[in-house]
């Protein structure tokens, strides 16, 4: 390496630590816009060429993004928490008794009853939660202003998506038609991820909130909470099917209880969740996005659970994503080096 060489390298290293120490508030939102702009690479592409428009094809993609996946955050920061901060804290109470007494049936679960759900520990659970609800309406003004970062990264990031990949594609140690097959190789795989947790997330979601309208309940509220809670493998509808039907069991009556929990089971978690959900991957996979991409359900579902340990919400994203990002690329390495 020529003195001329070492010198670009080490001022380009400098640029870097520049860079970082000035943009290092916002590396989260920097990067899952950019994650994000891969998962949507092929429809704002496309999106482009029907348009005639790099900037008009941005912005329709980046209203689209803001609709699908932060209006509904909005919504529970505002609507959401004034809502549930209103509920009949007596109400829950008499739900939370009610458990009591059931699980004081049961033998090896009598003691923890009498341990943990006693009136003085029910009264500091109801305060604690109010408390809770109160620091979130606080914290989403943060968690709003975090958003807004993201959704004017991933403009600009499409805006000059091809000067931004392209950039890539020279960074790349490899040639640039193996830069291209393994840009195109992340991009649909992330593409399957993305499209699946949205589509089956707003499907799930549309289900539970019909049967909460049927019954008085603020449908789009609860849909929209389980649409997001569906995210989460196993346990994801029964954290939100299950206090619904027991504050209903409380507050309106047995049957509309077992009504709401038999249907959140059978038609939910049995037949669109089992059933209908892989037909729907799997047409989005094949008929929307032409992909021939397997990837095992057991991975993204763990996925979900790491990133959101680490990254909190955000990890709903950044988890599917970065180990499709590590499949992808590992794949395509193991590939490109026994050639």
């Amino acid at each position: 390496m020529t003195k001329s060489n070492l010198m670009i390298t080490g001022l380009f290293i400098l640029a870097l630590i520049g860079a970082y120490s000035v943009y290092k508030p916002f590396l989260l939102s920097i990067t899952v816009a950019i994650l994000l702009a891969m998962a949507t690479f092929n429809f704002s592409k496309m999106l482009a060429s029907f348009t005639h428009s790099s900037r008009l094809s941005s912005i329709i993609s980046t209203a689209l993004l803001s609709l699908l996946l932060f209006a509904p955050i909005v919504y529970l920061s505002t609507v959401g928490v004034e809502y549930l901060s209103q509920l009949d804290n007596s109400g829950i109470k008499e739900t939370i008794n009610t458990v009591k007494i059931y699980i004081a049936e049961v033998p090896f679960l009598k003691n923890l009853s009498f341990q943990y759900l006693d009136d003085n520990k029910i009264t500091n659970y109801i305060r604690e939660s109010t408390h809770y609800i109160t620091a979130a309406g606080g914290a989403g003004l943060g968690f709003v202003k975090n958003m807004v970062f993201v959704v004017i990264f991933y403009f600009f990031i499409n805006f000059y998506r091809e000067q931004f990949f392209n950039m890539i594609l020279k960074l790349l140690p490899v040639s640039e038609k193996k830069g291209i097959a393994m840009i195109n190789e992340v991009s649909a795989t992330m593409e399957v991820v993305f499209y699946s947790i949205i589509v089956t997330a707003i499907f799930e979601g549309f289900l539970f909130g019909i049967i909460m309208s049927y019954f008085g309940f603020n449908g789009l509220l609860f849909g929209v909470i389980y649409g997001f809670a569906s995210l989460i493998p196993i346990i994801g509808g029964i954290i939100v099917w299950l206090p619904v039907s027991l504050y209903a069991w409380t507050k309106i009556d047995p049957k509309t209880a077992i009504i709401i929990a038999t249907y959140s089971i059978v038609v939910i978690s049995i037949v669109a969740d089992t059933f209908i959900k892989p037909m729907i991957i799997d047409v989005i996979k094949k008929d929307l996005l032409k992909s021939t991409i397997r990837i095992n359900s057991l991975v993204i579902f763990f996925s979900i659970f790491a990133g959101m340990s680490t990254y909190g919400f955000w990890g709903m994203i950044l988890g599917p994503a970065i180990t499709s990002f590590l499949i992808a690329i590992t794949k395509v390495y193991v590939d490109y080096s026994e050639k």
